[in-house]
């Protein structure tokens, strides 16, 4: 039965970055049916599947084809006997991290965390077959086959299902999940569309590499064609930086000449904020208890003197303070317990509780100390991370190029009132500079003067706000192209 036999990893995949995932060399001892290598979007049946490969009989041998959200897709390949079959799937996404980092803090307790939205994404999927003929020692150095190459929405996250069986005689010899470089090869001949090419190794397919010095190299048996269109999408990557302000709590403290502005500089450990916006969640969970007024105390008392049958008592546990003397109403949480058992005859002990609250100690942070290399020369934010930028324009490339001009396709549609900058350099944006300005466009497509055979233009997004909002990265598209 579909989904009764498998071989699922037992965690999820995340849907991003540049993945490559090798089902394994396949070698089939009798005609099957399953699917092998697919990511499932719910239970592991057909109907679930993202992508994976359809193993169905075909004769005394079996038929192999991409499967895509759940349906047939592309040309079949029948498989020959004792032949070996290399089977990867590659997923390029536009975003690195699927899902928000969470942050906690007493505002935000378990359950209710700032952060640990998913982020949405299209990604392209490759399903490749490799035919290795062991009596043919050229055949490692083969292209692969392409079975499907096309854009999805992909979820945050997948199951990955090595094998679902339903009557499948086969033998992997291993399989592996690769993060790969992050970076997009597509090429066109003249008068044809783009086909992705496939990076990696040779002797697994592959038709070219890309290498950190930086390049791109095609390998001898796969050079472009004359007049061939190469297209490269990568993202670049930089420290993750946010400046968060508290204007309710600079008003409160404000006061006889003080402007109430408390500055701190914090490098979180742990959780870990992978991007801006992580970091701004970050800041923003330390503000709702930074705030507040800090309380750490001690508490020392004879066992007599706990509740009775309120048990012993553990760090981690919540305190309810009430000192009226110090002025001293809040909860806090018990950092540290000492038990000094002076009367075991009697089961009398002395106990010692260290206690402080969220303000004076974050509980749901570690520190490492901060050493900046670089200024804080970051926007500041007063609510919601991520909600004074626009989204970002990752599907932006050009269209068309002649000696004179190019063709700019946003990959969106411009929001109400709102278009498209592009400057020649990433700074100044806004309204009020035009001095490396290109131009603002509130169409999808536009068109724009060439001057040089070498061109950068850098784009982002912005609305009708006053002032505007604008995108938080830039897209950089660069043209090398004959005039």
């Amino acid at each position: 039965m579909d989904g009764q036999t498998t071989v699922t990893f037992a965690e999820l995949v995340e849907f991003g970055g540049v993945l490559m995932l090798q089902h394994g060399d396949v070698t089939f001892s009798a005609a099957s049916d399953g699917i092998l290598g697919g990511l499932y979007s719910g239970t592991p049946v057909q109907a679930n599947c993202l992508a994976g490969f359809r193993v169905t009989p075909s004769g005394g041998q079996s038929s192999i084809q991409a499967l895509v959200e759940g349906t047939l897709a592309g040309t079949p390949i029948t498989t020959e006997a004792g032949h070996r079959y290399a089977l990867t799937t590659r997923l390029y996404c536009l975003e690195i991290f699927r899902a928000r980092q969470v942050f906690h803090s007493s505002a935000h307790p378990a359950g209710s965390g700032r952060g640990g939205e998913q982020v949405a994404a299209n990604a392209r999927v490759l399903l490749e077959l490799h035919d290795i003929d062991p009596a043919d020692p050229g055949s490692l150095a083969a292209p692969s086959v392409v079975l499907y190459d096309g854009v999805l929405s992909a979820p945050a996250y997948c199951s990955y299902v090595l094998v679902n069986s339903r009557s499948l005689h086969c033998a992997l010899a291993f399989t592996r999940m690769v993060r790969m470089v992050d970076a997009e090869v597509r090429s066109a001949i003249p008068a044809q569309g783009y086909r992705t090419r496939l990076t990696g190794a040779i002797s697994e397919g592959a038709e070219c590499g890309v290498y950190s010095t930086p390049e791109l190299q095609f390998f001898s048996p796969f050079p472009p064609v004359q007049n061939e269109k190469i297209e490269v999408r990568y993202r670049s990557q930089g420290r993750a930086l946010a400046r968060v302000i508290d204007p309710s709590s600079i008003a409160a403290l404000a006061h006889n000449g003080d402007d109430g502005v408390r500055g701190a500089v914090h490098h979180v450990a742990m959780p870990a904020p992978f991007t801006t916006a992580d970091c701004e969640n970050a800041a923003l969970a330390l503000l709702d208890d930074s705030t507040l007024p800090a309380w750490a105390g001690e508490y020392q008392a004879w066992s007599d003197f706990f509740p009775e049958g309120g048990g012993d008592v553990f760090p981690g546990d919540a305190l309810a303070v009430s000192a009226p003397s110090q002025g001293a109403v809040f909860t806090a949480i018990v950092r540290e317990v000492a038990l000094e058992l002076a009367d075991p005859e009697h089961d009398r002990g002395r106990y010692i509780l260290r206690f402080s609250n969220d303000a004076a100690a974050p509980l749901a942070f570690d520190f490492d100390p901060a050493r900046l290399d670089e200024p804080l020369d970051v926007t500041a934010t007063t609510a919601t991370a991520g909600s004074s930028f626009l989204a970002d324009l990752p599907d932006a490339e050009i269209t068309d190029a002649s000696s004179t001009t190019i063709t700019i396709d946003a990959g969106a549609d411009p929001s109400a009132g709102g278009g498209f900058e592009v400057r020649r350099s990433d700074y100044g944006w806004g309204q009020e500079n035009d001095r490396n300005l290109a131009g603002r466009f509130t169409a999808r497509s536009f068109t724009l003067p060439r001057l040089a055979r070498i061109q950068d233009y850098y784009l982002r997004q912005y609305d009708a706000s006053s002032p505007p909002r604008y995108s938080r990265y830039s897209t950089a598209l660069h043209l090398d192209y004959p005039l």
